[in-house]
């Protein structure tokens, strides 16, 4: 079966950098305006397309014409007839919202309840969880996961503001609930005065402070998002730096904010989001506290698994996908995928090519290009020179 050159749809939110994408994909920059994330996939809000004989045809078409031939008889009788996974390249360069997503039975139980109540408050979706990871391109900035409460306490001590100090008890406690519920329900009239001295009390902390490097986020932050008092709640994160071709992972429950850089971000095919703070969109806190885990999270990296010669592998603890990564240096004999059925390939560097369109003639990608590999296509082998990405269901072994 064919390989598709596959079109992804770039959504311009406003967090969105006006370079980064377009850099990528070798188009003139800066854009008009700002280009945040490139959506290749079939997720209902933006599904990608690939060439028909009268002119594009989007995945959801394309799948639910051949539900077999296009996602595999383990996929459909895993995920129904829906590709399981989405794959994106984020373009960060304002910080993102704090949000956490539901596991998957709270999502059913959740997204059935809220459609059988038409008053009820619409957090939901779809009835999916929504774990993910990201791969970073560029140097990336994230907050990932609650980080030590002692640390947290340590840190919003430095400021010296009293009325911070039921926070700081919570956290010498251990109690990150306690600490978050504070913090996201603090009196909305007090709320810009009380991050305007946060900020002003991090500003005086000389830069050589233990904790300096959680200063400077808070009147990073501030200045994106003033008077919100998620500036305080992302001190209870760990802030990770990620080098190019790093990656954390984001399992359900898990606090998290990007706030700077280029990355490939591959996750369950779900747009379920709970907002804590750093948005304009609505935030329901009782609701994101249902959800939160709060635990600590050590080490919010994912390694990667080396497979063979130029092959990497992230794995991760669920079964709607897996993603691969190989480099190819021009001088060794094409490399199979390791994963079948249903591929979303990712050009990030040079050119490669993987496998045949239609008319029997290499699908050739070049950074930031796309293309999609039906199940019943089987085995296919990349070849060039660069850098791609695959991402797939991992219960499909090659």
């Amino acid at each position: 079966m064919t390989v598709y050159p596959l079109t992804g749809v770039i959504r311009p939110y406003a967090w969105g950098s006006r370079t980064a994408i377009a850099e990528l994909q070798g188009r003139p920059a800066p854009t008009e305006g700002p280009e945040a994330e490139l959506w290749l996939g079939a997720h209902p809000g933006d599904p990608s397309t690939v060439p028909g004989p009268d002119g594009p045809v989007d995945l959801i078409r394309l799948i639910g014409d051949d539900p077999a031939g296009q996602l595999g008889d383990d996929v459909v009788s895993t995920f129904g007839t829906r590709l399981p996974y989405l794959m994106k390249v984020l373009a960060a360069a304002a910080p993102l919202s704090l949000q956490a997503h539901p596991d998957a039975e709270y999502a059913k139980q959740a997204y059935a309840r809220q459609e059988a109540d038409p008053a009820a408050p619409k957090n939901y979706t779809d009835a999916h969880h929504k774990p993910e990871m990201l791969v970073a391109l560029t140097p990336f900035e994230a907050l990932c996961g609650f980080r030590s409460p002692a640390v947290a306490a340590a840190v919003i001590s430095g400021f010296q503001l009293p009325r911070l100090e039921p926070v700081v008890t919570a956290l010498h406690a251990g109690d990150l609930a306690e600490a978050v519920r504070l913090l996201l329900t603090w009196p909305v009239g007090d709320r810009a005065a009380l991050v305007d001295d946060v900020v002003a009390a991090a500003r005086a902390i000389p830069d050589g402070h233990e904790h300096a490097d959680s200063f400077r986020l808070a009147t990073d932050v501030a200045d994106h998002y003033p008077g919100d008092p998620g500036v305080l709640v992302a001190l209870l994160l760990n802030l990770v730096r990620l080098a190019p071709g790093e990656a954390i992972w984001m399992p359900a429950g898990n606090l998290h904010a990007y706030l700077s850089g280029l990355g490939v971000e591959l996750m369950a095919a779900s747009d379920n989001v709970l907002r804590g703070g750093l948005t304009p969109k609505r935030v329901d806190v009782d609701e994101l506290m249902r959800v939160l885990r709060f635990e600590v999270l050590e080490d919010p990296l994912l390694p990667a698994t080396p497979v063979e010669p130029g092959v990497d592998t992230w794995t991760v603890p669920v079964g709607d996908f897996v993603l691969h990564r190989i480099e190819l240096d021009g001088t060794r004999p094409p490399i199979e995928v390791p994963t079948r059925g249903p591929r979303i390939v990712l050009c990030t560097e040079g050119t490669v090519f993987a496998g045949q369109s239609e008319d029997g003639t290499p699908v050739e990608l070049g950074p930031g290009a796309a293309a999609y590999v039906p199940a019943a296509a089987g085995a296919i082998k990349v070849a060039g020179t660069g850098r791609l990405f695959v991402a797939a269901v991992p219960t499909v072994q090659g």
